[in-house]
């Protein structure tokens, strides 16, 4: 078969997941489909978050502590065989504190209003899919480095500056039988994270469904949804009093100071998305609205992008 018609294949198997909802562009690993052996990618997207309050452990929002966040990232993917593939990832994160003066941290990075920026955590992937042309099972593991000892504490940081190991699986489905253009994806991932304190695990499951459906041979559009668990972690409290009120369980100085690492943070994401294929290169747009949860943000987020596929077999 012609390299062209590889490159081809894979792309028409794995246009359903062109973006999937982790409030970023999808990156190769929570894909289902793999590309041919030899066949790669590049992707480069840029995201914007808006994060417009907290909401607390009773999950209603405080229009408290804004921040924004944009980010560049950087993404290369590689078929080692047909059924085994491995990426790597690098962000470039700016951030900035958006809300009233003083900020509730206190913290000069968050007083100044000003955008901080720095690289994030490297992130290498693989996976290994069954299945067929139709439909795939792909066990998938993600191990994610902070690239250097960057900030964490306060609204206007890159991150939390913590490694973990991704264990999940991913599943996907061509519904030829019954709407010849569309598919369905679902994916279950575990994060194994390094704990801030030692007695407090703040391990997550993340998992997410989408839904997706080719209006043209080069245009797709889909929706997703996205859920996560924190394992552990600790309550915030709400301005309510329910379940108790502020600081809740953040209530040591040692546990105060880590509070961006340790919320038990629980969330319920909606997203809608487009991809439009230009040959070797395809574009993508995604919108994620943050629906509900405890003790995280409010908010949504804008992620685009474009990859460029590659065939070294040629």
């Amino acid at each position: 078969m012609p390299a062209l018609s590889l490159t081809s294949r894979w792309r028409s198997a794995c246009a359903l997941a062109a973006v999937v909802l982790l409030t970023t562009a999808a990156p190769g690993w929570a894909q289902a489909f793999t590309p041919p052996q030899g066949v790669g990618s590049v992707t480069f997207s840029w995201q914007f978050v808006d994060n417009t309050g907290h909401r607390g452990t009773d999950g209603f929002v405080v229009k408290r502590g804004q921040s924004q966040t944009t980010s560049v990232l950087a993404e290369a993917e590689f078929g080692l065989t047909d059924r085994f593939a491995v990426s790597l990832g690098l962000p470039y994160v700016f951030a900035k504190y958006t809300g009233a003066l003083p900020p509730p941290s206190r913290l000069p990075v968050d007083s100044c209003a000003c955008w901080h920026s720095s690289f994030q955590d490297v992130a290498l992937g693989a996976r290994y899919r069954l299945g067929t042309d139709v439909w795939a099972l792909t066990p998938t593991f993600r191990y994610g480095q902070p690239s250097h000892d960057y900030p964490f504490q306060g609204e206007a940081v890159v991150g939390r500056n913590l490694p973990e190991a991704q264990v999940g699986v991913v599943g996907a489905l061509k519904l030829a039988d019954v709407l010849p253009r569309a598919s369905v994806q679902a994916g279950y991932v575990y994060s194994f994270v390094q704990r801030a304190l030692d007695d407090i695990n703040i391990d997550r499951s993340n998992a997410f469904v989408e839904v997706g459906y080719g209006l043209t041979r080069s245009l797709y559009v889909g929706g997703t949804s996205g859920w996560q668990r924190t394992h552990g972690g600790l309550r915030a409290g709400s301005a309510s009093g329910q379940p108790f009120p502020l600081p809740g369980e953040l209530n040591t100085p040692q546990r105060f100071a880590q509070r961006d690492r340790l919320l038990r943070s629980n969330y319920w994401h909606l997203g809608a998305q487009a991809a439009y294929s230009l040959g070797a290169v395809d574009v993508f747009v995604n919108y994620t609205k943050y629906i509900n949860g405890t003790d995280t943000h409010s908010g949504q987020a804008v992620t685009t992008g474009a990859s460029w596929y590659f065939d070294l077999t040629r």
